[in-house]
């Protein structure tokens, strides 16, 4: 039994072709800029939420988060299946961090294999590398969340080190399993010139497993959430970026020799 909070069908952002998209709650990361803070807990919750029709407003309890066992995952993949074969799409676990439910999703992967889904895993990497080596075994695409390259700058911004997430890059790049790197660019945190430079210059180690580099520009639509949620918002003044404001760093891992897209 899991903990899902959505799944969303036909995202074409989530990896190759058309996929069904399926998050779960938890993750050990506190990003200042989390665009899910619904899913940092991984218990399910009750909030309230307004909903206005007209000239009037209504509170409603909204629940965040849902048991499912591995079989009513598969029943909603299932449904999709035809859209994933015909588009070379498949099935992506997101979050929150997939692997904080690792034993559920490892039972999911399998599942999935057998019934000939591709599958791909979003994650942060911020796991026991035994735990994230099983996984690989049962996935086809690594989409891995690269955030900050400074150490300690990484601390103050997502709550935790580092380290073990370039260390588990290493490894799945000693795997050979195919890898998207993404990168939240966040205005004055993520996305400045020396955590560009220093992302850039960390890929090169790994260029051969890695075959595509997603920029995924900032929106600020997320921040009515954290009032919602009752979850302090620590940078409320922060600006959206837009897709014009990447083409200069699109160019830089371009020339570094990485496919590039801005956005998923």
């Amino acid at each position: 039994m899991g903990i899902i909070f959505d799944i969303k069908r036909f995202a074409v952002h989530d990896g190759p072709g058309i996929r069904t998209t399926v998050f779960m709650k938890g993750c050990p990361l506190s990003c200042s800029w989390c665009h899910n803070p619904e899913s940092m807990t991984a218990a399910i919750c009750t909030v309230a939420k307004t909903v206005r029709v007209g000239d009037k407003t209504f509170t409603e309890n909204e629940t965040v988060g849902r048991e499912m066992t591995v079989a009513d995952v598969i029943n909603e993949l299932m449904k999709e299946k035809i859209f994933m074969e015909e588009t070379g799409g498949g099935v992506t676990f997101s979050g929150g961090e997939p692997l904080q439910q690792a034993d559920f999703l490892i039972e999911m992967l399998q599942a999935c294999k057998q019934n000939e889904m591709h599958t791909a895993v979003d994650t942060s990497g911020f796991v026991k590398w035994d735990i994230l080596e099983e996984v690989a075994r049962y996935t086809d695409l690594f989409l891995y969340d690269l955030k900050i390259i400074d150490d300690e700058l990484h601390k103050k911004f997502t709550g935790v080190s580092n380290k073990l997430i370039m260390e588990n890059l290493t490894h799945i790049h000693e795997l050979g399993k195919k890898v998207w790197i993404r990168l939240p660019m966040i205005p004055g945190i993520t996305f400045t010139e020396t955590n560009i430079n220093q992302t850039i210059d960390l890929l090169k180690q790994q260029k051969h497993s890695i075959e595509c580099v997603n920029l995924l520009p900032y929106h600020n639509t997320a921040s009515h959430k954290y009032d919602r949620f009752g979850i302090v918002n620590s940078l409320p003044e922060l600006k959206s970026v837009m897709k014009s404001d990447l083409e200069k760093t699109k160019m830089q891992f371009e020339k570094a020799g990485f496919l590039t897209k801005i956005g998923g």
